[in-house]
């Protein structure tokens, strides 16, 4: 029914927050070091490009949930747009919101936390490289 607007909340909310923090943020610089003993300088990933993609993934999965409801009819182009609160059955809209919608908005957010813990493993891989030795080369 309305689904939809949980995850799309906690997308403008990051939303706002990506935006505030990207104003605020520096660049960071760090030595990157390869195999073959050289080291090069590299531009540590903001915060804010990896909350980026918690919007990302947000905003297109409300926008599919959105569609599917427009195909199915709940959600109307005219007033009060949901028809689930035109025929009364706002309490039933409500509790599919607390339900379903705050699990998908978790579900993404957890996705996000994956992503971030796989991004934070291979910037930290890069940055301690082992060096080769003769023996190894």
């Amino acid at each position: 029914m309305a689904c939809f607007l949980v995850p799309a909340a906690e997308a403008v909310i990051t939303t706002v927050a990506a935006k505030a923090m990207k104003s605020k943020e520096k660049e960071e610089m760090v030595k990157v070091s390869f195999a073959d003993g050289t080291f090069a300088d590299a531009e540590k990933m903001k915060f804010s490009t990896k909350l980026g993609w918690l919007n990302k993934l947000l905003w297109g999965g409300s926008a599919l949930l959105a569609f599917e409801h427009v195909w199915h009819g709940e959600v109307v182009p005219f007033f009060p747009f949901l028809t689930a609160v035109k025929t009364g059955e706002t309490a039933e809209m409500l509790a599919e919101m607390c339900s379903a919608g705050v699990m998908m908005a978790a579900l993404i957010t957890a996705v996000w936390v994956g992503m971030l813990v796989v991004s934070s493993a291979i910037e930290k891989r890069a940055l301690h490289v082992p060096k080769l030795t003769k023996e190894g080369a």
